[in-house]
């Protein structure tokens, strides 16, 4: 039960599937037969529309895990005419269910098909097949009992890729074991692993910050190391998912020090991953100040390179905490809706 229960907290953010929609129901060919009725006419009704793929957002979802292992969503199809006029029922849907954030595109041109960013957006992405015509409707004046009627369409069928960009307030960006994911548990209610070696964090971890009555969402990333713009370390991996935030903190390591070569090589990869996040809103924080005496704490402030804070004393947490709620604001007002550039 334990192993189960691990397996299906995996954070997977990528996904391909293979999705069908219904074909239509044939039309059918049938004639009025009625004890007093010997000349009756046709009465064969028409099939019905098959179903259609449709993709929701549901914002209870936070993972692709459902589709890493199911590889084809097939609708079902339109029911068959039948005599008597009986037209067939449309085939239900397929409801793909997907966290917000994600963006659908053709597995095969690339091409985006939607982009999931409203918490209960909803689009059809396969189109089903149409419904064949009965016999009835092929009934004229020079053709009073027609023997024909027509095939269902089939449905459409394409390939689909998915891949989620986490949408948060806040991207949180710094080296391996810069203390984030510490950070992230002090200040909200989010419970990311914390241990005192690199690479504790393999997935993008989510928290929620409440200050009075507002909330911000804060992306704990896995951390960066150079070369992560070109896939080193997984650096795609994580990347993709400070694309949406509003604001960017680039979080320096006290123990490690040389402040100013580690923020540029900070903000080279996420440069060189995307370009449009060189003037994303971003406050620089210097973690782990515990570590350091008093006297060279003072210095650090003096220096402006960056706010020291600590999440084991709680050291500068409060001014952290008001001025990020002040930098969204910032940059709500301006108007940046922390899009990116999806292609």
């Amino acid at each position: 039960m334990k192993r189960r229960i691990k397996a299906f907290s995996q954070f997977i953010d990528l996904a391909e599937l293979e999705v069908i929609a219904g074909d239509g129901g044939h039309g059918c060919v049938s004639f009025r037969r009625e004890k007093y009725v010997p000349k009756g006419g046709p009465d064969g009704g028409d099939g019905g529309n098959g179903g259609d793929v449709v993709a929701r957002a549901d914002p209870h979802l936070h993972t692709l895990l459902d589709y890493r292992y199911r590889r084809m969503i097939r609708a079902h199809r339109g029911a068959h005419g039948e005599g008597k006029d009986r037209h067939g029922k449309r085939g239900l849907d397929a409801t793909i269910r997907i966290p917000p954030g994600t963006v659908i595109r053709d597995a095969l041109n690339g091409e985006i098909i939607h982009d999931f960013r409203g918490e209960h957006d909803e689009v059809v992405i396969a189109v089903g097949g149409k419904g064949g015509r009965g016999n009835a409707a092929f009934s004229t004046s020079t053709d009073r009992a027609p023997r024909r009627a027509e095939d269902g369409s089939p449905g459409e069928r394409r390939r689909i890729s998915l891949e989620l960009k986490l949408i948060a307030d806040v991207g949180i960006v710094g080296k391996p074991n810069a203390g984030k994911s510490t950070l992230l548990r002090k200040i909200t209610a989010a419970k990311p692993k914390v241990a005192a070696y690199p690479f504790t964090t393999l997935a993008p971890n989510l928290g929620v910050l409440r200050l009075h009555d507002r909330n911000l969402v804060l992306a704990d990333i896995p951390g960066l190391i150079e070369g992560a713009h070109s896939g080193r370390g997984l650096g795609h991996e994580f990347l993709r998912h400070i694309e949406r935030t509003r604001v960017l903190v680039y979080m320096l390591d006290a123990a490690v020090g040389n402040y100013d070569s580690e923020f540029r090589a900070l903000r080279q990869e996420v440069f060189l991953h995307d370009a449009g996040l060189a003037d994303r809103p971003h406050m620089v924080v210097v973690s782990k100040v515990d570590l350091l005496h008093g006297a060279d704490i003072e210095s650090l402030e003096r220096s402006g390179i960056g706010m020291p804070v600590s999440a084991i004393t709680g050291y500068g947490l409060r001014e952290f905490v008001m001025r990020l709620f002040d930098l969204v604001d910032s940059a709500s007002k301006e108007g940046d809706d922390g899009g990116g550039d999806d292609s």
